[in-house]
């Protein structure tokens, strides 16, 4: 409208300015035809214009109230949108110890259907395009929760600091009611809402991450409501700010008002921890103690949500593997127990259903449980993220294995038939080759400059993870070097998997081992390999070499079966610095079981060489491990991912090749580049079984 207003009134203004121009010009006339003629005969132009112009007058005001009316709604949009932006666009459920409440769409609600599950994939591409448009529509097009309940009990006076968020509240009819306390007015009140699974009432309890003067209402809750699960989803702090206070001891025992809460176990992995209490009330001396399971996603970062939901998915199976039969609800928490609290309660639930009815309906479940605690699930890249949860879920379904079933379902995979069948191994490999490489995620190391820091130019590392070098004064582009932080079984960028130096690489291959505080380096090819050169070699033969400011120097190479082991000196020292030199003693494990072709013969060499670097590891503290062959994916991601998978058989008795390698990939393309090396991951881990079996319950 804006762009055609000056035409319009153009439009407008001339049969007006006609119009005038008549009335003006007719006395003039009549002077000069009184000498000459009769008297004129009044025309129809006068007319003509006092009908003309209340017409145009009302046409003018309707257009100046259409713009008016268009631009109000554009400028609420807008601002409305910016209101709920973080500096990165995204916002974030605790921001300003204040929730910012949803706006609701000026359309009105409207009506979205279940999705059965054969349609998942094409309705989630739809509702993706353009920026995930139609996803917006749909969370904005939700109920917020707020017209269905009354909120008296958390707005009294007495309630008001035990909230967290002054904005996010139990509705009256859904709130958890504890035991009051004699004398304390409203020690009855938390802020917490019971909130339904998909067919199990109550099945959880919505709360808001613990205040330090709400800690003992807390666990108060928890023994009164016999729960057995805590789901925890936010860090105690992000941002410098507190999102939920410690509600737990380290170690020991620990009394929050009547209960007595004893550390029993505490196992800490890459997405989650895993904390076991036992709670015993005081005045209830004479009932049993109980377990509880606290289970703390430490995996979602400060802003939006994670970037893949394999993590999510893992964790929620954990949950339920240790949630108590006929316990009380799954306590589930975040900063305001709304956001991510709702995310994860929706997750579980549509996978219950897609299982129970082979559909999905987010839209009518959200509005369902807005109606329990207002605001669950609060942006729509929370419901985003539920989607990608669901159709991961869907295309992948459950690929985790008990180590005992391992024989049973490599039969299945193989066949059984006497000619090695691989139709099931090929079928799983050609849904990893589906995991989409990110291009758009690569522009630090398609920058023509840092081009020619590669060996295979498809094989670069993502922008997100990159491991990123000091700049040198005055040089552009030094902060690059060809190389990706990858996640381990326990700890985040456990990992780096990088291409073997090439000779205008080494210092930046030498200055990542010192910079990143590498002690430890996994080489897995030859120097060369079919005469083809394969990697620089970066150290020297005997001797020292220098790269840079960093020199190394050969200490020790002894080879065991089929393993080198060299030591270098590696000293940093600047010139024109005056402090003094620095040392540090690098430990090389160079494998040379690995064939030009192929790969190796038996899984032995493979189990030895983890073995080897992991006790390495723990003597020099848990700082990355360098890992490389030629090109830094194939050989480097089999490694990579059977450390992992052979860890958590250790620590768990479970293994889930698939999505090892599956999450490999999203950290760095092409990962295990072959069906021959991903069938070598399964041949290493039964090897790994068979070996073991006599000192591990693995069977």
């Amino acid at each position: 409208m804006e762009p055609f207003r000056p035409l319009l009134l153009a439009g407008c203004s001339w049969p007006l300015a006609q119009a005038f121009a008549a009335n003006e010009t007719t006395p003039v006339d009549s002077n000069w035809t009184s000498a000459t003629s009769d008297p004129p005969v009044p025309g129809p132009q006068p007319l003509l214009a006092w009908l003309l112009l209340p017409l145009l007058l009302l046409l003018l005001f309707l257009l100046a109230a259409a713009y008016f009316f268009r631009f109000r709604k554009q400028r609420k949009a807008t601002v409305s949108a910016n209101d709920k932006k973080m500096p990165n666009g995204i916002l974030e459920e605790q921001e300003q110890q204040r929730v910012m409440l949803l706006s609701r769409s000026p359309s009105g609600p409207k009506k979205y259907f279940p999705i059965p599950v054969a349609h998942l994939e094409e309705e989630t591409r739809v509702r993706s395009a353009d920026d995930c448009k139609q996803f917006r529509e749909e969370f904005n097009s939700l109920p917020s929760g707020h017209i269905q309940g009354s909120f008296e009990q958390a707005n009294k006076e007495e309630n008001r600091e035990k909230n967290r968020y002054p904005n996010i509240l139990p509705n009256d009819h859904s709130r958890v009611i504890l035991s009051p306390i004699d004398g304390a007015p409203c020690s009855d009140y938390i802020n917490a809402s019971y909130i339904d699974g998909y067919k199990e009432k109550n099945k959880f309890i919505a709360a808001q991450g613990p205040k330090q003067e709400t800690v003992n209402d807390f666990w108060r809750m928890v023994w009164e409501q016999k729960s057995s699960t805590i789901v925890m989803l936010t860090n105690l702090k992000e941002r410098k700010e507190e999102k939920c206070y410690q509600y737990w001891p380290d170690q020991g025992c620990w009394t929050y008002g009547h209960i007595r809460v004893c550390v029993e176990d505490c196992v800490i992995l890459v997405d989650y921890t895993v904390r076991k209490f036992c709670i015993q009330s005081l005045p209830d001396g004479c009932k049993a103690p109980r377990l509880v399971s606290q289970l703390h996603f430490t995996s979602w970062p400060d802003f939006g949500v994670p970037f893949t939901p394999i993590g999510m998915l893992k964790f929620l199976k954990k949950v339920k593997a240790l949630n108590l039969a006929h316990s009380g609800p799954i306590v589930v928490h975040c900063s305001a127990g709304v956001g991510r609290t709702g995310t994860f309660i929706v997750i579980d639930a549509m996978m219950d259903m897609m299982h129970a009815e082979q559909k999905v309906d987010v839209f009518e479940f959200v509005a369902r449980i807005r109606s329990q605690r207002p605001q669950m699930v609060q942006t729509d890249m929370q419901y985003t993220f539920i989607y990608q949860a669901l159709l991961e879920y869907y295309l992948y379904g459950d690929t985790e294995l008990d180590v005992s079933s391992l024989e049973k379902h490599l039969q299945t995979l193989q066949g059984t038939t006497t000619h090695f069948d691989k139709v099931g191994l090929e079928e799983e490999f050609r849904k990893l080759t589906n995991v989409r490489i990110m291009k758009e995620n690569m522009r630090t190391g398609n920058l023509p400059a840092n081009m020619k820091k590669a060996r295979v130019i498809q094989i670069i590392p993502y922008d997100f993870n990159r491991v990123i070098l000091s700049m040198k004064r005055g040089q552009e582009y030094t902060d690059y070097i060809n190389a990706s932080f990858i996640d381990g079984y326990r700890q985040k960028d456990y990992f780096i998997a990088t291409q073997g130096p090439l000779a205008h690489t080494v210092e930046d291959f030498w200055r990542m081992i010192w910079e990143w505080k590498c002690h430890t380096v996994v080489m897995l090819t030859e120097l060369q390999e079919r005469e083809q050169d394969k990697c620089y070699q970066y150290w020297p033969a005997e001797g020292s070499v220098t790269h840079g400011d960093i020199k190394i120097e050969i200490k020790s190479d002894t080879l065991l079966d089929a393993i080198s082991i060299r030591d270098f000196l590696v000293t940093f020292s600047q010139p024109l610095a005056r402090q003094e030199e620095q040392t540090r003693v690098v430990r090389q494990f160079h494998f040379h079981g690995w064939p030009e072709i192929g790969i190796p013969a038996e899984g032995k060499g493979m189990i030895d060489l983890i073995g080897a670097v992991q006790k390495q590891q723990q003597q020099t503290g848990n700082h990355p491990i360098t890992v490389h062959c030629s090109a830094g994916a194939g050989r480097t991601g089999t490694f990579i991912a059977l450390s992992n998978i052979l860890e958590r058989v250790k620590a768990e008795g479970l293994l889930d090749v698939f999505q090892a390698v599956k999450s490999l990939r999203l950290q760095r393309p092409h990962m295990v580049q072959t069906l021959e090396q991903y069938e070598f991951c399964y041949k290493v881990v039964q090897d790994f079984i068979d070996i073991f079996s006599d000192y591990a319950n693995f069977k």
